[in-house]
């Protein structure tokens, strides 16, 4: 028997009972087929997780027992005692390989008699019968460590006489849900498949730390991304060169046309980085999806869910005035009595509130004709780093949280709540320091920007790992 140098099991099992999505989510792999329709998959297919060129553990995809009652019928022929049997199936094999009848459980069984652990997919809504014991009975003859894992496709649940049967069978027995894949059940499969052979112990728990540190990794890296995508939107400058001497209103109109594309554009961009980031890249998405429901990143929706209300605005800008504010009262030695902090505060506000919905003053620049043009940015309205940033955070969460077994599409209905999950007072008080900074057209350092990652990636722990705990 062939020995792997890493852990690898196959996944075997009755045709359509979810083999491939199985498969698909513990390799973090969405490229691989999945189909109603039994028999989709024909040959084995090996599905490797790497980590940085490492391989974790390594999962064959198999089609599902055609012939198992003929296949059994084979090896009983041959009247050895257990230790032989998989000598046995290794002469089934053997003498078969050309025969086509029994060309899938020859498929399936290669990767088991080369080393390789048995995984045992049931589907628990649908009722046990007899005629899966052939199945159990074959893969017991190779002698090779294995454990069931029960999945639901349906409603109905059979569940507790499947456990019954499969404890004569296999020396673990799982419920797995290949749709919801987060990480606690991720990490109770490899706990689990690390209990199936002493040997595999030591390099399975390697593996799951090293998953663990996967998992931080896609996190830091999704905090990168949003951090950059908030400091490039609220520090753009949009430039419009001019034909005349004065700006019409189609060429202002032009202008604020390319500068809310642009600012499409960066959330756009980020949002296919964090799907590499997690391993999805090939989601079906409709245009509807793209604009969450149809609520366009400058929509009044947009604002409704995941901006600030005006109350908060109010406070917010208050907030910045104020601080402002304080630096007349220092300037001054304090003999203002504190009014400068009084009035920052009070500009600070009503000037927030009355630019609800504006975005950045339009600016005329230049000095000779044909050297004249428009300028738009940084941004200046103060909502609209909210807006963004909830958005980018609930795709994240959104991606992050997605089974690689989905095959639907990308389903984006508005969690009215969201909000409060991760904007309390002093999350927005740190944030919007840093967004103050960002629309200044100050040049912002690595450690101030590295600053502001750190703030995002606390807030991506907060929506997805206590989530999952």
């Amino acid at each position: 028997m062939k020995q792997m140098n890493h852990p690898a099991f196959a996944v075997v099992g009755h045709p359509n009972k979810g083999k491939s999505s199985i498969v698909s989510a513990l390799a973090m792999d969405d490229t691989i087929a999945i189909s109603d329709t039994p028999g989709t998959t024909i040959n084995k297919r090996s599905f490797p997780l790497k980590v940085d060129g490492e391989i974790l553990y390594e999962l064959f995809d198999t089609p599902g027992f055609q012939r198992a009652r003929q296949v059994l019928a084979w090896l009983k022929q041959h009247d050895v005692s257990a230790d032989k049997r998989y000598e046995v199936v290794e002469a089934f094999i053997n003498t078969h390989r050309e025969d086509e009848r029994f060309h899938d459980e020859i498929e399936l069984l290669e990767p088991i008699m080369n080393g390789a652990g048995i995984i045992y997919v049931v589907d628990a809504s649908k009722p046990y019968g007899e005629e899966y014991e052939a199945e159990m009975e074959i893969l017991r003859w190779t002698g090779q460590p294995s454990m069931a894992l029960i999945n639901h496709i349906d409603e109905d649940d059979y569940s507790q006489e499947w456990k019954r049967a499969l404890g004569g069978y296999f020396q673990i027995i799982r419920t797995f849900n290949p749709m919801r894949m987060e990480l606690e059940q991720h990490l109770a499969i490899l706990e689990s498949m690390a209990q199936l052979r002493e040997e595999w112990t030591p390099q399975i728990k390697r593996s799951i730390e090293r998953f663990k540190e996967y998992h931080a990794h896609m996190l830091e890296r999704s905090a990168t991304a949003i951090a950059k995508l908030l400091y490039k939107a609220l520090s753009y400058v949009e430039r419009y060169p001019l034909k005349g001497e004065e700006a019409t209103p189609k060429d202002k109109e032009e202008i604020a046309l390319r500068y809310k594309n642009a600012l499409r554009g960066f959330e756009e961009e980020t949002r296919q980085r964090i799907e590499r980031i997690w391993n999805h890249t090939h989601l079906k998405k409709e245009e509807e999806d793209l604009t969450f429901e149809g609520m366009d990143l400058f929509s009044e929706e947009s604002a409704s869910v995941f901006g600030l209300t005006r109350k908060e605005l109010l406070i917010t800008a208050a907030t910045s005035g104020a601080a402002a504010g304080a630096g007349v009262d220092l300037m001054l030695g304090g003999s203002s009595f504190l009014l400068g902090t009084g009035i920052g505060a009070l500009v600070g506000g009503v000037g927030a509130f009355f630019a609800f919905n504006e975005l950045s003053e339009i600016k005329l620049l230049g000095q000779k004709l044909g050297r004249r043009y428009l300028e738009m940015g940084p941004m200046e309205n103060r909502n609209f780093p909210y807006i963004l940033l909830g958005r980018i955070l609930y795709y994240t969460v959104r991606i992050a949280n997605l089974s690689h077994a989905y095959r639907g599409e990308v389903d984006l209905i508005m969690d009215q709540t969201f909000k409060e999950k991760w904007l309390d007072d002093e999350t927005r008080k740190a944030l919007e320091k840093f967004h103050t900074l960002f629309r200044s057209g100050k040049t912002v350092d690595e450690e101030k920007l590295s600053e502001y990652e750190a703030l995002i990636l606390n807030i991506l722990r907060k929506l997805i790992d206590e989530k999952e705990a």
